[in-house]
């Protein structure tokens, strides 16, 4: 199998052909980069002509790899009429080729699982991890101590879309510097991390003659019509977060860290079903900080599917979970289940109320909970006509958000409250 690599991706094929000791290979940018095809590329390479090779494709959720890069790399072999020379084994996600492997493993088995379900892969030589700013810096370094062979070098490719300056990655890997765009950076790989870590920055335009002109277009177009998304996500800038954002300060913190806090726990929850996920929060606050974790953030759950979801979260039928009041319906079907779920308190311009009381507190949350690092990330004012934000929040991929509210505001207003 020979490669046909994007030339911006010829030093990884150095560094591993040359075994130049490199552990951390960050592939970072814009959309549009091929970084996926050519990850997928090398894997099916090493498969075929390294003595040892043992690579783990991963995602965050388990269920995510099959139509990600799993079929990226059933797309390559097809594409060169080789899949008959491979034992491929699609339920449990394998790629066998002569003693060697490619396997699919996630970090967790679904959404709602809050402990790492990875068995020992001391044996592994190759990470591939897709989607990499998913992942929870304590679930890697997890991974990370895990691979132990001595039978080859080892290697662990980070493939995402550039994060915000606050992720996990971006501070242990990069310093940032002014790209003279408001609000966005350009990541430089730190000087003490050069010696370990190998980094490659790419957008559509080192891949442009695999894109169609439409869909080049619709990338130039972005700068005009969303800039922000445009710097980020076509460009590859680390970003401040979305313009106008309503929460700039809010912390992660490990799942150990959250796990220590012995302090008075409740929950939020918002319902969703077909288009919108059911999120539910787990809260602790302790004076002037909250401290959050996210428990499920999943579409089609019923009332019935999400009371089994409580049992199986350990959830106390005593702690309060504060719901949406405009869904008396769902909240009546669970307080029969004995879950002591309790409508939030709205009223006019609770949205704002609500939101005001957030900012005046301290907030962390888990690195693990990744919905809520998105939906804070790019929960914003709505923006006038000068592209200034004004104080109405856009009521759009909040659900999180608007759990936390519900649990925070209704709590601090009515403290425990009990069946009535």
């Amino acid at each position: 199998m020979k490669l046909k690599v994007v030339k911006n991706y010829l030093p990884i094929v150095d560094h591993i052909k040359n075994n130049k000791g490199i552990r951390y290979i960050i592939m970072m940018g814009g959309r549009g980069a091929g970084r996926s095809y050519f990850a997928s590329q090398l894997m099916l390479g090493l498969l075929q002509k390294s003595s040892y090779f043992r690579c783990a494709i991963m995602r965050f959720i388990l269920g995510d790899i099959r139509n990600s890069t799993f079929q990226e790399l059933l797309d390559r072999l097809d594409e060169l009429e080789l899949t008959n020379f491979f034992d491929i084994k699609e339920n449990t996600l394998e790629i066998n080729y002569k003693g060697n492997s490619i396997k699919g493993i996630g970090f967790r088995k679904s959404s709602s699982d809050q402990k790492s379900k990875l068995k020992s892969l001391a044996s592994f030589n190759y990470i591939d991890i897709e989607e990499a700013d998913e992942i929870a810096e304590e679930d890697f370094m997890q991974l990370d101590d895990s691979l132990r062979t001595i039978k080859s070098d080892i290697v662990i490719i980070l493939r995402l879309n550039p994060p915000d300056k606050n992720h996990w990655i971006i501070r242990r890997w990069f310093n940032l510097v002014d790209s003279n765009v408001d609000s966005f950076y350009i990541p430089v790989l730190k000087d003490s991390e050069k010696h370990n870590a190998l980094y490659i920055h790419t957008t559509w335009e080192d891949n442009a003659t695999n894109l169609n002109q439409s869909t080049k277009d619709n990338y130039k177009r972005y700068k005009e019509t969303r800039p922000d998304y445009y710097y980020n996500m076509i460009k590859g800038l680390v970003s401040d977060g979305a313009r106008g954002r309503v929460f700039k300060n809010w912390t992660p913190i490990t799942d150990k860290e959250y796990e220590e806090l012995e302090f008075e726990k409740y929950y939020g929850l918002d319902f969703g079903f077909t288009n919108d996920p059911t999120a539910l929060i787990e809260i602790k606050k302790h004076n002037n900080k909250v401290y959050l974790r996210e428990l499920v953030y999943e579409t089609g759950l019923t009332n019935q599917k999400l009371s089994k979801r409580f049992e199986d979260l350990k959830v106390s039928r005593l702690q309060p979970i504060y719901a949406d009041s405009a869904e008396p319906k769902s909240i009546e079907e669970l307080r029969n289940e004995n879950w002591n779920v309790i409508p939030a308190i709205k009223g006019q311009d609770s949205v704002r109320a609500g939101i005001d009381n957030l900012l005046s507190l301290e907030i962390y949350y888990t690195e693990s909970s990744k919905n809520i690092a998105n939906e804070v990330q790019n929960y914003v004012w709505a923006l006038d006509r000068n592209k200034e934000p004004t104080n109405n929040p856009i009521d759009k991929n909040n659900h999180t958000i608007d759990g936390i509210r519900y649990g925070v505001d209704t709590h601090s207003k009515q403290g425990y409250v009990g069946f009535v």
